[in-house]
């Protein structure tokens, strides 16, 4: 470890936060299944495969526009599952609540999460409660698990060891949503045009496209550390570079606006219903259309390919046509907003 303690960077899901696994977790947990550090544990159990992951959510407002932490944790868990190609079927609710939480702000975040799950197809089994002294947490967090049954045609999804040079790289709509979401929320920024998470369970989507393109190369939802991390997570170590076309990539205007106000990028703020994909050149235009049908994909584009160019980094090309290094996020930049 570069540092004695931990900092809220630690959290933020890019070069810390790697840092702090490596370091760390990695080399105590050590053993075959978690060393591929991919987002879902790919296991076999009677001859069946399944996916399973957990995943923390401390959000910072609980409640804000687009959603809550209770539909955030749902989806956020369902994500993980669908990108690694399984069906989502069963999650676990785990609570640590604040003493002095008001009654109904719980009950409406359980209900959220009753929704969300009816809405993704799964079922919440089984789970966990502890209340703590005030002070001790922030209002309520939640940790969420997850089961899902994997067909073996997407087993290497997970890993992205099929990706070749010239593969297409796609996204399913704009960028920065959420993280913009909730920073305006929290500090009471007096936007004129609100703008709202795109916390979202993707597993359906995800299915329409696996349907008509099974030989997907690779998927992530891009949360914290946004779509510059997940990219620069693809190449790193590996004999092939990425490209990126910054016009091509989806941003609210609004979005655009507050970004470029408090001096964020939009590549580094943290998504909530958003999937990077790797494909086949061949097969981007008719998962861009598939994409194109559901909600959560009506604005998805081709955004950029693998190259032979700069093994293990990734470049964006900017609208002014100049050049620009991808790399994962340095630091903190939103702590508390998953």
């Amino acid at each position: 470890m570069k540092h004695d303690h931990i900092l809220l960077g630690h959290g933020s899901g890019g070069q810390l936060t790697h840092e702090l696994i490596d370091s760390l977790f990695v080399k105590y947990f050590k053993n075959d299944i978690l060393d591929n550090q991919t987002d879902s544990a790919l296991l076999t159990l009677n001859g069946g495969q399944i996916a399973f992951t957990t995943d923390s959510f401390v959000v910072d407002p609980i409640f804000f526009p687009g959603g809550d932490i209770g539909k955030l944790a749902v989806a956020g868990t369902v994500n993980d599952l669908a990108v690694s190609g399984a069906k989502p079927l069963w999650l676990s609710a785990g609570f640590i609540i604040e003493e002095g939480l008001p009654f109904s702000e719980l009950e409406k975040v359980v209900k959220s999460m009753t929704g969300e799950a009816k809405k993704a197809g799964v079922t919440i089994v089984t789970g966990d409660t502890k209340v703590v002294d005030r002070g001790k947490c922030d209002k309520v967090f939640i940790n969420t698990s997850g089961i899902g049954l994997l067909d073996p045609r997407f087993r290497d999804i997970v890993s992205g060891k099929n990706i070749t040079v010239g593969d297409k790289i796609i996204i399913n709509g704009s960028i920065g949503d959420h993280g913009m979401t909730i920073m305006s929320k929290r500090k009471d920024l007096n936007i004129s045009s609100e703008i709202r998470s795109d916390c979202a369970s993707l597993n359906g989507m995800i299915a329409k496209v696996l349907e008509v393109c099974p030989e997907i190369k690779f998927m992530r939802d891009a949360t914290r550390g946004g779509i510059s991390t997940v990219l620069t997570e693809i190449v790193s170590d590996k004999p092939y570079g990425v490209e990126i076309d910054e016009t091509a990539v989806p941003v609210h205007e609004n979005v655009r606006g507050i970004c470029e106000m408090l001096g964020f990028d939009p590549f580094y703020v943290a998504n909530e219903g958003k999937v990077v994909i790797v494909a086949p050149a061949g097969e981007a235009e008719k998962i861009v259309e598939v994409l194109k049908i559901t909600e959560e994909g009506k604005e998805a584009a081709i955004i950029g390919e693998i190259t032979s160019a700069h093994p293990g980094k990734g470049w964006i090309t900017t609208g002014i046509g100049g050049r620009r290094v991808l790399d994962m996020l340095a630091g903190e930049q939103l702590p508390r907003i998953c």
